[in-house]
């Protein structure tokens, strides 16, 4: 087994501090934060100027890096794991927290192919882990944790 696949998340905040989440475009409901793997030989910081690109439309100029920080895994259950590419036990995520600027263009989730069918900005104490596979949430209490210093369940 190839071990845990090298992942990064968006924390994508505005000025009124509200936190970006987007809805997944195969599940009602099922809220969370843009995020995607690293390709070989790609830096965690140009894995997240992609996922962004790709996931919600924004160029790197739309938003600054404030603040990352990587060792967050979490493990597939087995009918996950035979769903994803070459076999990994988990992903180990780095998060990076960014703000938006003024002059931004809207987020934009109609990329192809579509990751998203919703999003909304809400303030981070009003995350729910409900919104998440059972296996994500511990990842999600501990980054919310520790970027906002709100606890949540």
């Amino acid at each position: 087994m190839p071990g845990f696949r090298p992942n990064v998340a968006l924390l994508l905040v505005d000025s009124r501090g509200r936190l970006l989440v987007c809805e997944r475009a195969n599940g009602d409901g099922a809220w969370q934060f843009p995020q995607g793997g690293v390709d070989e030989g790609e830096s965690v910081e140009a894995a997240l100027r992609r996922e962004v690109r790709e996931e919600i439309g924004l160029p790197p100029e739309a938003y600054e890096i404030e603040r990352s920080k990587g060792g967050y895994r979490y493990v597939f259950p087995p009918e996950v794991r035979k769903l994803k590419k070459k076999g990994y036990e988990g992903q180990e995520q780095t998060y990076f927290l960014c703000r938006m600027r003024e002059d931004a263009p809207p987020i934009d989730i109609e990329q192809e192919p579509r990751e998203f069918q919703d999003h909304q900005w809400i303030k981070p104490e009003k995350f729910r882990l409900k919104w998440l596979p059972k296996f994500k949430r511990e990842v999600y209490r501990a980054v919310l944790r520790e970027f906002f210093e709100v606890e949540i369940d």
